[in-house]
């Protein structure tokens, strides 16, 4: 075969049309294939490729093969980066595998609409000129995700393009500007380069693969060379983790205090025990256990430890009480309603600080859609059965220090986080229980994001989970004594508290609105009619 024949194949000639189903095979297997940037081994190659993959095959297509070819990509993405979701429902949801799958197919083809949308916006762009539509194709992407993270009651900003590259210590430090959107814009935009240097036609050849050849070098020397270059933070502080590991369970009897004794003794030991780090922070993780401030057990249980440690303790219970929001209505349960909480206890054992939960998991934590009631209460019995806080509320430790706690799901969401850091949090806490995820990629995939909201704010994060996994980070994002999984554990983390402000702190998700900006621009313009 002669030299370059395969990609004139591929390459969109005048008057040769690229075959729609070819079209169709590129987008699915692109959205395949980058999957293996969030599961198993984490290569973030994928994810420098395989976008481009799905741009090059929008070139030239119909507007319906465009579309199409990105819903494949989002729904095959979806299939095989989270099939945890339908696992989950499964087992701890009530549903049937099949009915689990189901669910999990409905997430995929929402997703898959949101590609599908973005494949036809290139594809418009590329009506006009195919470097319009490769210049054009990166504000789209940031654009679509940034949708994805704002959706009215079901927002899902998981696995954004951006995560794989996260895990380079040099790339990971452009978030600290950008937030993480930043750095699905420079994926994004890698990407489109080589789906513009592999359409381009023979004159223009060399050019092209030259252009994508010194970028590509580039981040190389940047991903190789320049891990050194990033400082690293010190740690005047100690705080002991303690990892529950209760099993999940769908529900708890009334003597579950007395039935746990045993592990609950434990429990306590493992966080009293002497340590040459003598730590000045205790954190459990987001309740796994019938643990509520109003239940006279846990708060006398929690008091106690407080006391016996010498220094703040920081839980996370159920709340019960009055609506925060004056236009929320009242439960049956003594007209309380409950809240996911994070409740800190000072060395007296007062409780002098509550959180609670704003952003809430979907179809989990609440109802999201009351006329769907009778199909959420059949995957589980507790679905809408918690409250939205409304207060990025920033505690205070001692000596004037202070610190925001963020509750599992809330990790994922880089704009709320933040408001913490800008309200004055010196330092960040992630409390979590992953156990309902069993041994999926999901909990991997949740530290990795967690691990993004430290370095885009500049802020050390102790994340506490109830089976892992519990770690520390710091401001660079380097991850420190990760606990192993499914173990009841204890470790002293380092932690410090930080005042500076980041660019992203200051000025939050301001290049994911420039791409939204330049998006509405580009596309609008396809529209007007030439003179």
């Amino acid at each position: 075969m002669p030299r370059g024949s395969w990609l004139t194949y591929f390459r969109p000639q005048p008057g040769a049309e690229f075959p729609a189903g070819l079209r169709l095979v590129a987008g699915a297997v692109s959205g395949a294939a980058i999957s293996l940037s969030y599961t198993g081994q984490y290569f973030s190659i994928y994810s420098w490729l395989c976008i481009g993959i799905l741009v090059f095959s929008l070139l030239g297509a119909r507007s319906r093969v465009a579309f199409a070819s990105g819903f494949l990509h989002g729904l095959l993405f979806v299939l095989t980066s989270v099939p945890w979701i339908a696992t989950v429902l499964a087992v701890h949801g009530g549903l049937s595998v099949a009915g689990g799958w189901g669910v999990l197919l409905l997430i995929a083809v929402a997703w898959g609409i949101l590609t599908g949308s973005f494949a036809w916006c290139v594809h418009r762009l590329s009506l006009h000129s195919t470097g319009i539509a490769c210049i054009g194709a990166p504000f789209l992407w940031v654009t679509f995700e940034f949708a994805r993270a704002h959706l009215p009651e079901i927002s899902f900003p998981w696995n954004l393009l951006g995560y794989p590259a996260s895990g380079n210590l040099p790339l990971l430090q452009i978030t600290s500007i950008t937030g993480i959107y930043g750095l699905s814009f420079l994926v994004a935009a890698f990407n489109t380069l080589l789906a513009w240097a592999a359409a381009s036609s023979s004159p223009k050849r060399s050019i092209r693969i030259a252009a994508s050849a010194i970028a590509t070098i580039l981040l190389l020397c940047v991903a190789v060379a320049a891990p050194r270059l990033v400082p690293s933070a010190q740690a005047d502080h100690f705080a002991r983790a303690v990892q529950l590991n209760f099993p999940e369970v769908e529900s708890y009897p009334a003597d579950w205090f007395h039935a746990h004794a045993a592990d609950l003794e434990e429990i306590q030991r493992m966080s009293l025990a002497p340590s040459a780090q003598n730590p000045d922070l205790l954190v459990w993780p987001e309740a796994p256990a019938p643990f509520s401030f109003q239940d006279v057990q846990f708060a006398k249980l929690a008091s106690s430890l407080a006391i016996r440690f010498g220094h703040p303790f920081l839980a996370g219970a159920i709340e019960w009480k009055s609506s925060v929001d004056p236009f929320e209505g009242t439960s049956p349960h003594n007209s309380l309603l409950p809240y996911n909480s994070a409740l800190l206890f000072d060395p007296q054992g007062q409780r002098v600080f509550v959180y609670d939960k704003i952003h809430l998991v979907p179809f989990g934590e609440y109802e999201p859609f009351p006329l769907i009631h009778r199909v959420v209460t059949s995957v589980s019995s507790d679905v809408g059965g918690f409250h939205k806080g409304n207060k990025y509320v920033v505690g205070r430790l001692p000596q004037e220090k202070s610190f925001g706690v963020f509750i599992c799901y809330e990790a994922i969401f880089p704009g709320e986080v933040r408001r913490f850091a800008a309200g004055g949090a010196q330092l960040l806490i992630n409390i979590s229980n992953d156990g309902w995820f069993g041994r999926s990629a999901a909990p991997e995939q949740h530290l990795r994001m967690a691990r993004v909201r430290a370095v885009e704010n500049r802020r050390w994060l102790v994340r506490t989970t109830n089976n892992g996994f519990t770690v520390s980070v710091d401001p660079y994002g380097r991850i420190f004594q990760r606990l192993p999984p499914d173990v009841r554990a204890a470790a002293d983390l380092p932690y410090d508290f930080r005042t500076d402000e980041t660019i992203y702190t200051r000025f939050g998700d301001w290049i994911a609105w420039l791409c939204v900006l330049v998006s509405v621009i580009l596309v609008t313009t396809t529209f007007r009619k030439a003179k």
